[in-house]
């Protein structure tokens, strides 16, 4: 199973204390090596930009822990390419354009998402499944 996790799902692992938590719940199913985990160079940056640019989050999560954090991803994760063509427009926010690109150059499975915009395409698409962080755990087998 190839899986796709968007930013906002990474940040709230991030964030979140509770182990019992869906997050949680997806981190613990990947490091049992029930699915792999697809990464790209944009979706790496967009965390650690994402972590920086919100004083919020900055004052939550340390860089040190970020940048560890992205570094495990990219060394334990499935790199998918860096897309250099234009990539369609096809979602509400233009931003997340490039996640829906390397769903489909990764043969993902699932795209992981708490994105609403993301969320509203379930519909559409039929390469592959887009979910929240909380039926995904329930594929994996991790949340009750």
């Amino acid at each position: 199973m190839r899986v796709l996790i968007d930013t906002n799902v990474f940040i709230s692992y991030l964030l979140s204390g509770h182990s019992d938590s869906p997050t949680h719940a997806i981190f613990a199913a990947w490091s049992d090596g029930k699915f792999t985990l697809l990464v790209s160079g944009e979706l790496l940056d967009e965390i650690l930009v994402t972590v920086k640019r919100k004083p919020r989050l900055a004052r939550r999560i340390s860089p040190t822990i970020v940048e560890a954090f992205v570094e495990e991803l990219q060394s334990l994760g499935e790199n998918i390419p860096r897309i250099e063509s234009p990539i369609p427009a096809v979602t509400r926010d233009p931003k997340d354009d490039y996640l829906l690109a390397d769903a489909f150059v990764g043969n993902t499975d699932y795209l992981v998402t708490g994105d609403k915009d993301l969320l509203a395409l379930r519909n559409q698409i039929n390469e592959f499944t887009i979910l929240t962080p909380r039926q995904f755990s329930e594929i994996v087998g991790a949340v009750n």
